[in-house]
């Protein structure tokens, strides 16, 4: 015990201790750390797409956001083509707190003939459109 004590004496004189920085430092980190993290921008992380008979797409997207409930959750996904066109939009109606990522989909997608790849992004209802994009090559 007296070995113990010694080595609390010997910290006690460093003066951060002394002056209390070092356990503000660690109530910061105790409160900082019970913060939930607030949700960034909505991340496209994966798609598969299939032309259908008729000769439209449909496409299958994965979207990554940490949703915070109805004021704050991915809300929506495009699928862009060249020159930023909108060829198709899948509004999301509710939030996805506990399905993370997420995948649907949207069917009757018409992409004009020589269109090579088209980019999809995803959009949430606090930072819009800006979270990771993904560009699909479209192969016959």
């Amino acid at each position: 015990m007296a070995v113990k004590q010694r080595h609390l004496a010997m910290f006690a004189k460093l003066p951060l201790i002394r002056c209390g920085i070092i356990p503000l430092f660690f109530l910061a980190c105790v409160l900082f750390a019970s913060v939930p993290a607030e949700a960034g921008e909505a991340d496209v992380v994966a798609a598969k797409y299939a032309r259908t008979a008729d000769g439209s797409y449909r496409f299958d997207v994965s979207v990554r956001h940490a949703d915070a409930g109805w004021q704050h959750y991915a809300d929506k996904w495009q699928v862009i083509g060249p020159g930023g066109t909108v060829l198709g939009e899948r509004v999301l109606v509710h939030p996805h707190d506990t399905e993370q990522p997420f995948t649907r989909s949207l069917s009757g997608i018409a992409i004009p003939a020589g269109v090579g790849s088209v980019t999809i992004r995803a959009h949430d209802k606090q930072h819009g459109w800006g979270g990771a994009e993904l560009v699909v090559e479209l192969g016959e």
